[in-house]
């Protein structure tokens, strides 16, 4: 099926029909909330632990405990940063918080791992690819490979966490939040014992103050790729397809931008096309953001149509200011109810998603989340109403 842009928001499925708004809605306590599938992760996860015993095993034994622990201090500041920036960009709809840990794990170990195996291999097969060789070609290929399998495992192992581009930008962010963190300590670490604090500051200037966001830039094309996917309802195969070319996109960045630094002036070649090509980043996350609102209003319309929400509510859940007053309204109630507003602004929109999800006719179990977030919507309401 052609849709008219990558933005659009396509239902060829059908949702439950929304039943009329009850008179007296319920009261707390708020039924549990329902959550999506990713029981294989778990698995893939206690594999991430063994991998991360071999990493610590190998930094210790290479770089010694005193220049790691440098290395991880060091590591530890550009990535809160972008942490900071990714939970931002993610704030509209929360992706679940073990998906959130199972990305960053991803990047941070086995896409190291999967990274220094193929180094490995390489320079025992071939006595490795040279330094100019392996920057261009062997480290943009492998490393996005690596980050981009993390991002497909989650559409595969947690497809109802996957709604469109925005959760890819957001998971292929945070795996490549992971991979720059660990990938840091090992340059912190080798840049002390090699130069000294003289060559491991300006180390620290190139990765953590000019770059910080790079490899989050580069796997986010993937993740882009793969909620395109996600949006028109494709299954993994599809998803695969679709990934492959944002993988490309990576791809071809992570070489541009390693080839600056070993080709040509890194820093003539960073004003010029590297601060653009990330504005146009930053741009893009701006618009996919408007779309997700829009949909949060059209699909909370719908319930507002049945007598679920008044107008007024839907305008507040579908904004950014409306959600802000709501918060500033709800914190001087009697007992302050902040946390009841978040819970109902959370769900309002976990709501909204899964409706969409319903209309789009990729998620079977759709219609009994609605009827379950409708229940604690209506809840959530009640309470912040309650006298």
């Amino acid at each position: 099926m052609a849709y008219p842009s990558p933005l659009s928001q396509p239902h060829p499925g059908s949702g439950a029909l929304i039943p009329p708004a009850p008179a007296s809605p319920p009261v707390p306590p708020l039924p549990r909330r329902p959550r999506g599938s990713g029981a294989a992760l778990i698995w893939v996860g206690a594999v991430l632990v063994l991998v991360l015993l071999v990493l610590v095993a190998y930094f210790l034994q290479f770089l010694g405990p005193g220049a790691s622990v440098v290395g991880v201090l060091l590591a530890a500041v550009p990535f809160v940063g972008v942490w900071l920036a990714v939970r931002l960009v993610d704030r509209w709809e929360p992706e679940p918080r073990g998906l959130v840990l199972f990305a960053l794990a991803w990047g941070a170990i086995a896409a190291i791992g999967i990274a220094l195996g193929v180094d490995l291999v390489l320079a025992v097969v071939l006595g490795g690819t040279g330094e100019e060789l392996s920057a261009v070609v062997q480290a943009p290929i492998v490393e996005e490979a690596a980050k981009g399998l993390g991002v497909f495992l989650i559409f595969v192992a947690a497809r109802r966490a996957f709604d469109g581009p925005v959760d890819g930008v957001v998971y292929g962010a945070l795996v490549g939040a992971g991979f720059a963190f660990t990938e840091n300590v090992q340059y912190f670490a080798v840049s002390l014992l090699e130069g000294g604090v003289g060559d491991v500051t300006m180390t620290f200037f190139l990765r953590a103050v000019l770059s910080p966001f790079a490899h989050v830039m580069f796997t986010s094309l993937t993740g882009f790729a793969i909620g395109l996917a996600a949006r028109r309802s494709l299954g993994a195969g599809g998803a695969l397809r679709y990934g492959f070319v944002g993988l490309l996109g990576a791809i071809g960045l992570h070489a541009l931008w390693n080839g600056s630094a070993v080709f040509a002036d890194f820093f003539s070649l960073y004003f010029l096309l590297q601060v653009p090509l990330f504005v146009l980043f930053i741009l893009g996350i701006v618009l996919l953001r408007r779309e997700e609102a829009r949909l949060t209003r059209a699909r909370l319309g719908e319930y507002a149509h049945a007598g679920w929400f008044t107008t007024q509510e839907v305008d507040m859940l579908a904004t950014g200011p409306g959600r802000r007053a709501a918060m500033t309204w709800a914190r001087g109630l009697r007992g302050d109810r902040r946390a009841l507003m978040r819970t109902f602004i959370a769900d309002a929109t976990a709501l909204a998603a899964a409706r969409q999800r319903a209309l789009s006719g990729r998620d079977a179990q759709a219609a009994e989340a609605e009827r379950s977030l409708l229940e604690r919507t209506a809840t959530a309401r009640a309470g912040l109403f309650a006298p």
